[in-house]
């Protein structure tokens, strides 16, 4: 009987769950839409019905990793997620290994991310290096003398939430003028937004960066822009954060990414010219190995197989 564990990720638009063995391979997934659930404990028990259908007679679940937004390593809770339905604390690993009785771990799902990379990915080997994930909001994973930065509280690594302008827009978390408000996906559909009406005083509604980087590929001066702009900020942010824990390289994951040269051409040179004397031309900028491979999944699921239940090295080669 082949053992698996079930890779979770907890995503703001939608869950994604598979079942994956040690190296890495997926046998049998599911989602749902997270969206649709304001009450935690009904979204547990839909999730749990889901993985229990995929279960077939030769695997054996033997563990459960959750990556999920304001995930508590601690505490195996998410907490006050700004981009959910789901509000308050939902203590995920209690009620999972009430349900399946397997070892759970959870944590925030950039740092499942950069798990993910160091089990399956691209920074095998490396012990230090920042995972960048952009979709929904902006998420990071800081990875020092390699181990996982999780700080006291299990919150550390939050640079979607790093203040870019004091009075700027209104973010999920309460604040202003984060990073994510201008750098995740509906951050750069709003700057483009933005910009149009402000040149052209054209009004536009229901614009997602997909349809932001349509418009550069068709030469769009504002969409080319806008990822221009969305560069130079996320740019700053990234020199400031090498600052921190010098990392040899950075990883980016996420449905941006694939803009490609619109957005990493003037990411890779704002990086450079905002960066620190000592750090220049020394931070390898990476897409994520991972990015057509089913990363939440495997995200979630490495932290499983590198947790200390099964005596698997987060350094697994």
């Amino acid at each position: 009987m082949k053992q698996v564990v079930a890779g979770i990720d907890i995503g703001g638009t939608n869950t994604v769950f598979g079942l994956t063995d040690r190296d890495g391979n997926i046998h049998a997934t599911g989602s749902l839409k997270t969206g649709d659930y304001s009450d935690g404990e009904f979204f547990i028990q839909d999730l749990a019905n889901a993985i229990s259908k995929t279960l077939a007679n030769d695997f054996k679940l033997v563990g459960i990793g959750i990556g999920c937004p304001n995930g508590n390593h601690y505490e195996g809770t998410m907490e006050n997620a700004p981009n959910l339905n789901m509000k308050g604390i939902v203590p995920f690993v209690k009620r999972f290994e009430e349900i399946f009785s397997v070892p759970t771990v959870l944590t925030n799902d950039a740092n499942a991310a950069a798990i993910g990379e160091m089990v399956f990915g691209g920074a095998k080997g490396l012990k230090d290096f920042i995972m960048v994930t952009l979709g929904t909001g902006v998420g990071s994973g800081f990875v020092a003398n390699g181990q996982l930065i999780y700080g006291h509280d299990s919150f550390a690594g939050e640079i979607g939430h790093m203040t870019i302008f004091p009075d700027g827009r209104p973010c999920g978390c309460k604040r202003k003028g984060c990073l994510e408000t201008y750098t995740s996906a509906s951050g750069i559909a709003k700057t483009f937004i933005e910009l149009t009406e402000k040149h052209n005083g054209k009004k536009l509604e229901n614009i997602t960066s997909y349809d932001v980087l349509l418009e550069a590929e068709n030469g769009n001066p504002m969409a080319i822009e806008t990822f221009d702009y969305t560069a130079k900020i996320l740019g700053l942010a990234l020199s400031n954060a090498v600052c921190i824990t010098s990392p040899s390289h950075i990883f980016l994951f996420g449905g941006p990414i694939k803009a490609g040269h619109f957005l990493l051409d003037p990411l890779q040179k704002y990086m450079e010219e905002d960066m620190l004397f000592v750090f220049k031309n020394k931070v390898k900028l990476q897409i994520s190995e991972l990015m057509d491979k089913n990363a939440a999944i495997l995200g979630s699921a490495a932290l499983s197989w590198s947790s200390h239940s099964f005596s698997v090295s987060l350094q697994k080669s």
